[in-house]
């Protein structure tokens, strides 16, 4: 038999979907998998079964509907300080995973080279490889996942195509400050490369923290390409919509890479969120206040039970410290806790470049009983899992 494509030669499977599976098995509060178990808002309901008897069941126009396009344009023009063009600078996509792979397509070639902070999204390295480039991985420092700015212009010096920023980041909930997102754009410029945003937790901010758009930072708009997504703002990620904004000739190119690696997002669903697009600024205002006590109900247990833990800025990921626990395998102790205390968890080393493993993550997108009932688990977790001896 001929030789498999070599491109994939590294991977694994998911890590993150791999723990759901494995919660799943032992009948674990899932806290790996960044989705909610509550309902998106009732009107985004009301609107799709209404859509269900409706004349929406076939291909929208490839790049996205209408409609969906005009919405989310004039949303995003509020917020990232521009008007933009709902027929030349936006791609819909199907999730922020195929927005994210559409951009990297758009600007990589094979040989190019791509800057990666670390911690990262694992779909970060992959989709670079997947597009024959290489990653070059520049370090976030805790517990506040600062970054060198000498470091990060030792990895612009070796000429980059583009720079993946995470803002705010999964997994360390770091929210980048102006300044440290001026230092970026100045190294950007210098170096002409493109950068390529994921915001899909763009409205999850913990004050006083504020989330920037980079495209609205002067001179950044022409060479930003700026990915999210509608999962985690209006809690529906089984939905899959996302999207690509930036200046027309890149969406130009972006709209051919979509075309023929999806064709186009769902129909039925696109006419069912421009209800959540239209929201008004209370919406907001409210996730926001939502997310924030979630945050503080389940950072306050943490630290009832004396579990080290980092304090996101923004999403909902929180990174527990098991250095007590003496693992020489995260993995293995993400398994270990599934099956005997009951909480599913992700190992940080499938997000670090460096040898990290005494990091594991956990989120709390969920209901405030589903997060009481986790931490009554985790009440537990030395009694359950003892420490190893090195």
């Amino acid at each position: 038999m001929p030789e498999l494509s070599k491109r994939t030669k590294t991977f694994t499977d998911s890590v993150i979907r791999r723990m759901t599976r494995i919660s799943m098995k032992y009948n674990a509060v899932n806290l790996s998998q960044g989705f909610p178990d509550f309902n998106p808002p009732k009107e985004i309901l009301e609107r799709l079964a209404q859509v269900s008897n409706e004349d929406f069941h076939q291909y929208s126009i490839t790049w996205g509907a209408q409609n969906f396009r005009e919405a989310l344009a004039e949303k995003q023009s509020k917020l990232m300080g521009r008007t933009i063009d709902p027929n030349g600078e936006v791609v819909v996509t199907c999730g922020s995973t195929e927005a994210m792979m559409v951009a990297m397509m758009t600007v990589a070639n094979p040989g190019d080279k791509v800057i990666v902070f670390s911690p990262f999204y694992e779909n970060y390295g992959a989709d670079t490889i997947l597009c024959g480039a290489e990653p070059i991985y520049v370090p976030l420092y805790p517990p506040e996942f600062n970054f060198n700015p000498e470091e990060l212009e030792a990895a612009f010096q070796q000429k980059p195509k583009a720079l993946i920023l995470c803002n705010p980041s999964n997994p360390s909930g770091k929210v980048f400050t102006y300044e440290e997102l001026k230092v970026i754009a100045d190294l950007a410029e210098k170096y002409d490369a493109f950068v390529i945003t994921d915001e899909v937790y763009e409205h999850i901010v913990y004050e006083p923290h504020k989330h920037i758009y980079f495209a609205s930072l002067p001179g950044m708009w022409e060479r930003t390409i700026s990915c999210s997504s509608l999962s985690k703002t209006y809690s529906i990620t089984g939905w899959r919509l996302g999207y690509v904004i930036a200046p027309p000739e890149i969406i130009e190119v972006a709209k051919k890479v979509h075309d023929f690696l999806t064709v186009g997002a769902a129909a039925p669903l696109q006419e069912a969120a421009v209800t959540g697009l239209r929201f008004g600024d209370a919406y907001y205002d409210e996730l926001r206040n939502v997310y924030t006590r979630k945050r503080d109900l389940f950072l306050n247990g943490l630290e009832d039970l004396n579990i080290i833990h980092t304090k996101p800025q923004g999403a909902y990921y929180v990174m527990l410290d098991i250095s007590e626990f003496g693992y020489e395998s995260d993995l293995e102790f993400c398994e270990v806790l599934a099956q005997k205390v009951g909480v599913g968890a992700v190992p940080g080393s499938s997000f670090f470049k460096e040898d990290v493993n005494h990091l594991i993550r956990l989120h709390f997108a969920k209901k405030e009983d589903t997060l009481n009932e986790a931490l009554n688990r985790l009440a537990d977790l030395r009694k359950k899992i003892s420490a190893k001896k090195r």
